[in-house]
């Protein structure tokens, strides 16, 4: 394992005091990172609570282990939360999660550390993947995807206005020599970005749509979100950490439309309430960090919470 980097959690009273309602409930973090949240969340159960947390990152897996381990509340599982529905079907526990909890993007310790290759602050293998033990890495990707494909993703996930320029400058720089490194790939993007924005490193919007893509992120939070619906008891718990507009779009269409209910019923039939078959209710605005956490914690600046609670 490589060096050990620091991680402060985010949100982390609000998130747990939103999610934690049955000291004797069984609860998922669907994102161990380091483990604050399911620390805060293991403080709040009793000897019959139980937690099952879940990460794609083997560090965080180990983490897990060194932390925990002793804990027979506690049990984590390595793979992506796109798959919760059938963690909780090995256990038995459709239906009968107390809560479930996702802290959306990236850690600290995967940011750091340069051998991760997610950041353009540090030359490091360009890999950026959460799993480092499958899938393809954002070197190889980059190496071998079409012109079109690298604009269609600096755009649409990194919301790049530039991504066009960008995926050309990639293609004709790989050309000469394939890009393998985080510097090289930040050099090339920050020369082909002809307006910088101002206290924003010029690569930062094309890293996070690489990522993006690299990890499946959206999409695996699309398919988390529809299965905690199905795994959560009624009055169970869902809440979400988001970090990018993105993410948080997901989210709050998600919360909307479940809280909404049917929106397909015939026209001109009266409509009770039990037919609309409303399967969330809110918890009302989105949560950010206050002043004291971002003083301590600047990541946090971009944080935002939302939660909603299973009616049905």
């Amino acid at each position: 394992m490589s060096q050990t980097f620091s991680h402060i959690t985010v949100l982390l009273d609000e998130a747990v005091r939103e999610l934690v309602h049955d000291p004797d409930g069984f609860y998922i973090d669907g994102t161990f990172g380091r483990g604050g949240h399911s620390a805060k969340v293991l403080e709040q159960l009793s000897d019959q609570g139980r937690l099952m947390a879940i990460d794609k990152d083997p560090e965080a897996i180990a983490h897990a282990h060194q932390r925990f381990g002793d804990d027979a509340r506690f049990s984590i599982e390595h793979g992506s939360f796109a798959d919760l529905q059938s963690f909780v079907e090995q256990r038995g526990l459709m239906g009968q999660v107390s809560g479930v909890l996702l802290d959306l993007g990236v850690s600290s310790p995967q940011l750091d550390d340069p051998e991760r290759g997610f950041s353009f602050l540090h030359d490091g293998p360009l890999d950026m993947r959460m799993d480092t033990t499958s899938g393809e890495s954002a070197a190889d990707w980059i190496n071998r995807a079409p012109e079109t494909e690298i604009a269609d993703v600096l755009f649409q996930y990194g919301e790049e206005r530039f991504s066009r320029r960008m995926a050309r400058a990639i293609v004709e720089q790989r050309a000469e020599e394939p890009i393998t490194t985080t510097a090289r790939l930040a050099r090339i993007i920050s020369e082909a970005n002809p307006r910088w924005e101002k206290g924003k490193h010029p690569a930062t919007r094309a890293f996070q749509g690489i990522r993006i893509h690299i990890n499946r992120e959206l999409a695996d939070v699309e398919a988390c979100l529809d299965q905690a619906l199905e795994v959560l008891a009624p009055g169970g718990k869902l809440v979400v950490i988001s970090f990018h507009s993105l993410e948080d779009r997901l989210v709050k269409r998600f919360i909307r439309r479940h809280v909404k209910g049917d929106e397909h019923l015939p026209p001109g039939v009266p409509v009770t309430d039990d037919m609309l078959k409303r399967r969330l209710k809110s918890a009302g605005k989105a949560v950010r960090a206050g002043k004291d956490e971002l003083n301590v914690n600047p990541r946090a600046r971009s944080a935002v919470m939302r939660a909603a609670t299973k009616l049905t």
